[in-house]
């Protein structure tokens, strides 16, 4: 995939100061708006109304963002911040939100991952472990994938006792098409070590389902 590019837009909060620059390639812009000017053209639009005129283009620069994960290393998010310490009690980093595109049809998965470790000799910045989750759920995804990629993105690089990992998410393919059922959640889990012990594992849960 064509690495992204700065293009030059940028959006500043006046509030704080705080300035976000979006990244695209300006050749996949570009090839992927004239592909959704013809879908809208097959669906029966005018895509040259004023409503639908820059329409093509805002999906390709809003698909270049939902699956920006492809060009992030999560292994490399993670080891940019290990530290040595001999603390081996359980770490939770639980209701992380997260939102991915279901492969079969490109429409939203969204909900919340609930994610453990037991260190070996190594923690990680807390704040690392979201940015793994986003790594892999800004690609096009299934839940069941997204959960394995997860727990051993973490297992592999921290080489801990044990990881947990638990996702909840609802789908747009469920709710919005298909059988269209409103309230539905999906559940995936994925354990190694010491979280394959009943005892483990049943403390994990117990505490991601606390609302202390």
């Amino acid at each position: 995939m064509d690495k992204p590019v700065t293009i030059g837009e940028s959006h500043k909060d006046d509030m704080d100061g705080y300035e976000k620059i979006d990244r695209y390639n300006t050749h996949t812009v570009t090839r992927i708006a004239a592909k959704y000017r013809d879908i809208l053209g097959d669906l029966g639009e005018d895509p040259a109304r004023e409503g639908l005129e820059k329409t093509p283009e805002r999906v390709a620069k809003s698909l270049q963002f939902l699956t920006h994960g492809y060009h992030l290393d999560p292994a490399a998010i993670l080891r940019s911040a290990m530290f040595k310490e001999e603390y081996r009690q359980m770490v939770i980093v639980k209701d992380i939100e997260m939102y991915s595109l279901c492969e079969h049809h490109m429409l939203p998965f969204f909900g919340k991952a609930h994610i453990a470790y037991i260190p070996n000799g190594q923690i990680v910045g807390l704040s690392k472990i979201p940015r793994v989750v986003d790594a892999y759920a800004r690609r096009l995804q299934v839940q069941e994938r997204l959960t394995v990629e997860i727990r051993n993105c973490l297992q592999d690089t921290l080489q801990p006792l044990g990881v947990a990992v638990v996702i909840e998410a609802q789908h747009l393919c469920m709710i919005m098409r298909g059988i269209q059922k409103q309230h539905s959640v999906a559940t995936t889990s994925a354990f190694t070590g010491e979280f394959e012990q009943e005892r483990t594992r049943a403390e994990f849960l117990r505490l991601i389902s606390s609302t202390a």
